[in-house]
């Protein structure tokens, strides 16, 4: 027997020598190594100290019956798949050997096509049971992580999100930058009947506004230059399950129009097509925009914000529900590896409730972070991170009456001024994408873009 080398393995255990050789000679590759094993035990013991994919598994063995090793054979590895091979078909062969685990059975002679078309099926099946269980393991750590924490604060907000996640009519979520949207839109997905399907997110604001059509309908080939095939839209990737449309107030007006009639009809049509196809799709938006004051400046449809506005939830800042944070700290240290041990005095949750967070959760996940990162020790101290030590302190009467939209320009050019003027940089911080940057930037008629 050879070590395993390749990316794929492939065991021949068989004691007829020619038919092995015939095997490797046939199926020569270099993206598959093949071994032998002329005894059941042999092909166990390499099956125990190498990766195999695929077993062809002889019924008759020097040292027993094939099918008395299967059993063995996917103890040691339960994902590989085994073609048993006999000399002696029969059905009740065929039915053992598929009873005892074998996933595929041939009769000797057998055409060389034929045993390749199998292994390449082999591998086909291997591959979609893996993306499938890539699939079942991301939405159940997205499930996971999607929990409400509050000691409080999030009462009454809480209740109509319990509500919404038992409808299927369309929510708006609205609240500040970094306050939880994104988490409080997941927690309605996996709390309703279709958290069993996909949950979607697409920021309106990061994508050209000459693309967001294409990624939300879909396109056909040669729609447009450069469309040089029929791709789906994230309409039709989400259907049956939930899309979020982030940032929804940044969405363009002649888009709005063909949100509204997917929302009232139910169906879409790709760039290119003449034709329309049903999807099911239940949709959340999230906006940190006044959506009644962009509607009475003509820069919001009032049909579709009636359409959305079934049920809305608003998420307080996190200076609104300081009594959360200390819960907030304990999740955010859990869910950091090599983090759990880590201590936060009392003290120093104090002087985090005392700061005004305009950067709500995410501000504050980001310091817990960065606090992990640079102070390596058993106690960590993240408020000595924060950008004064003045602001850590109770806000003054006139800080916290500022008008919202005064605190986030004061916010955006902090950080741009801390990073000097890096903006790419300062988008990462502030947890926007970089058009929305540059869009703020320019409504504050400051630094060249």
């Amino acid at each position: 027997m050879t070590p395993c080398s390749a990316k794929k393995n492939l065991l021949i255990i068989d004691d007829d020598e020619l038919f092995c050789d015939a095997v490797k000679i046939g199926l020569h590759s270099a993206d598959l190594a093949i071994h032998v094993a002329h005894k059941g035990q042999d092909g166990l013991a390499f099956c125990k100290k190498n990766h195999v994919d695929i077993i062809l598994l002889d019924q008759k063995l020097p040292d027993g019956e094939g099918r008395n090793f299967c059993p063995q054979l996917l103890q040691v590895n339960d994902q590989v798949k085994i073609i048993f091979i006999t000399a002696y078909p029969s059905f009740d062969n065929a039915v053992r050997g598929i009873q005892v685990g074998a996933h595929d059975y041939l009769s000797k002679p057998f055409e060389l096509e034929e045993l390749r078309l199998t292994i390449d099926q082999m591998f086909h099946t291997q591959k979609l049971e893996r993306n499938v269980a890539l699939q079942h393991y991301k939405r159940h750590r997205e499930h996971s992580d999607t929990v409400l924490i509050s000691h409080g604060g999030l009462n009454d907000t809480q209740d109509v999100v319990h509500r919404a996640a038992q409808s299927q009519a369309p929510v708006i979520i609205t609240g500040e930058t970094g306050t939880g949207k994104n988490v409080v839109a997941k927690y309605i997905h996996f709390h309703s009947q279709r958290s069993d399907n996909g949950f979607l997110n697409i920021n309106c604001a990061a994508l050209p506004e000459n693309l967001i059509e294409a990624e939300l309908f879909g396109t056909t080939k040669g729609a447009f230059t450069g469309a040089t095939e029929t791709r789906k839209g994230i309409f039709e990737i989400a259907d049956g399950g939930t899309l979020l449309l982030d940032e929804i107030g940044e969405m363009p007006l002649h888009l709005q129009t063909k949100l509204l009639s997917v929302l009232e009809e139910g169906q879409i049509r790709k760039l290119g097509s003449h034709s329309v196809k049903p999807v099911d799709v239940r949709i959340i938006a999230a906006t940190n925009r006044d959506l009644e004051q962009a509607v009475k400046e003509n820069r919001f449809r009032e049909d579709l914000y009636f359409r959305l506005n079934v049920l809305r939830i608003h998420v307080p800042p996190l200076r609104q529900r300081q009594q959360d944070i200390p819960d907030l700290c304990r999740h955010f240290l859990q869910k950091i590896p090599d983090a759990t041990h880590m201590v936060l005095p009392e003290q120093e949750l104090d002087q985090l409730s005392h700061y005004h967070w305009p950067g709500n959760v995410r501000e504050l996940k980001n310091i817990i972070e960065r606090a992990v990162i640079f102070q390596r020790q058993g106690t960590i101290y993240p408020s000595q991170l924060l950008q004064t030590t003045q602001e850590s302190s109770a806000p003054s009467s006139a800080a916290v009456y500022l008008p919202l939209e005064d605190v986030t320009r004061h916010h955006i050019l902090q950080v741009l001024d801390a990073h000097q003027g890096n903006q790419t940089q300062t988008a990462t911080v502030l947890g926007i994408s970089l058009s929305t940057l540059k869009r703020r930037l320019k409504q504050y008629d400051t630094r060249s873009i």
